[in-house]
């Protein structure tokens, strides 16, 4: 195949998916092929899928069709957690060539540039007890930002959830090499590292170490200016965690927990691992030590069983815990996860309204988070991006600000003073306008 060749590629879901994508993309590049832009004819088509929702697999459907339809002689290779768990069903799709599991997705480079041409479609799959190899990676490209992966899997087995069927159980590559890949990181110029995994706190099962000393490995790179823990389980926030963020110069005021529910009763159907007065105990902990952080929630509504008692349990949960932000899902069904054969499904309609009811509160509560910091001095990465003539960034506490744009304040640390609240039409997304 020549080196010429162009290469595009698609990335559905997650932090995580985003820095797997990121790392194939290199390997592609570094192998002297060039990556498409917006509007090229692509002779390869590399897409990462996402299976979290029946929702994510028809996107993944869709995207592939028109893929097809936009760069009919192209060799489309289809990798990530729909093509883990339903190979055969995307290998059916007319035009796909390559269809390859999670286990298998570092050999994505190698096996897709190995087809000559379109033929029978290739599949590389195995089942979840088997899905044991850990492929290392993290993005480039985000002047600022880098995703870096730490972890994959999950033991927990919530009663919902496919991951552990997609990624297979909790696993890591050490300290020392997660070290590595940080200062490779730094070496871009990037100055903010989020960590990622599938059940990130967990990290360490394979290499007998902790996320605390991972923490703190990490916290030595020189370069990278900042941290955050892209999501981590209430049961896995230790005190440890909590005070060593508190002390650190590097790792920010900012969280993203799940919570699922704020109803006990629907927790323990989930099969989470604890109860809404331990994650307030969590909550409190934090802000105990932290108090101008920023606490990201999700949360599902519609789960079976979740009548209007057990919703305006949530709503009243999270009304009282105040969360700077929600994540609002609906609850999908999975195949093969216990949760599809329980009783008291909730009709699509009231899962809309659920949703409706929550990205409300969303809005009054994210105002009310940022109101508080207004007349505050704080610090923001600024990027890249440009609209309207202004530029923006995010404080230390994930306090979204905009300024003038200064081609020269790119990737700088900039102090700010919150001026007033902004404006930018998403009810749950709403920014501060700031002066230097």
């Amino acid at each position: 195949m020549s080196d010429s060749k162009i290469v595009s590629f698609h990335t559905l879901g997650c932090k995580l998916n985003f820095s797997e994508t990121s790392t194939i993309a290199r390997q592609f590049e570094n192998g002297g092929f060039i990556r498409a832009s917006k509007g090229d004819i692509s002779d390869i088509c590399v897409i990462n899928s996402c299976s979290v929702t029946d929702n994510a697999d028809k996107k993944c459907r869709n995207l592939i069709r028109k893929l097809i339809k936009q760069s009919p002689n192209a060799l489309i290779a289809v990798t990530g957690c729909y093509a883990q768990l339903k190979p055969q069903e995307i290998a059916n799709i007319e035009g796909v060539d390559l269809v390859i599991g999670n286990n298998n997705k570092g050999e994505l480079f190698e096996k897709i540039t190995s087809l000559s041409q379109k033929g029978e479609t290739a599949i590389y799959s195995c089942d979840s007890d088997q899905l044991t190899n850990f492929f290392a990676s993290f993005s480039t490209g985000d002047r600022t930002r880098a995703f870096l992966k730490v972890q994959d899997g999950c033991n927990y087995k919530c009663s919902y959830c496919t991951i552990p069927y997609a990624r297979g159980a909790s696993r890591n590559i050490s300290i020392a090499e997660l070290v590595a890949e940080a200062n490779q990181i730094a070496q871009t110029g990037q100055k903010e590292i989020v960590i990622t995994g599938i059940n990130t706190g967990d990290f360490g099962r394979t290499t007998n170490e902790n996320f605390i000393d991972l923490l703190k490995g990490l916290e030595s790179v020189e370069g990278i200016e900042r941290f955050r823990i892209s999501s981590i389980e209430p049961n896995l926030l230790t005190d440890e965690i909590i005070e060593f963020t508190s002390k650190s110069d590097k790792f920010q005021p900012h969280f993203h927990i799940p919570i699922q529910s704020g109803s006990d009763k629907i927790l323990g159907l989930m099969r989470r691992r604890y109860t809404t007065a331990s994650f307030e105990e969590r909550i409190n902990a934090v802000r105990g030590s932290i108090p101008n952080v920023f606490f990201g929630i999700d949360v599902i509504v519609g789960f079976p069983g979740e009548s209007d008692v057990e919703f305006n349990e949530t709503y009243n949960f999270l009304k009282k815990i105040k969360p700077a932000y929600l994540h609002v899902f609906p609850y999908s069904e999975r195949p093969g996860t216990p949760a599809i054969d329980f009783e008291g499904k909730v009709s699509p309609q009231d899962s809309a309204k659920r949703v409706h009811k929550l990205t409300e509160l969303c809005a009054e509560l994210h105002e009310e988070f940022v109101s508080k910091h207004i007349g505050i001095e704080a610090v923001a990465l600024m990027e890249s991006g440009r609209k309207d003539g202004m530029m923006f960034g995010y404080t230390e506490n994930y306090i979204k600000v905009s300024i003038p744009f200064n081609k020269e304040l790119v990737n700088k640390l900039v102090k700010v003073k919150v001026e007033s609240l902004g404006d930018n039409g998403d009810m749950c997304s709403s920014f501060i306008c700031i002066a230097q």
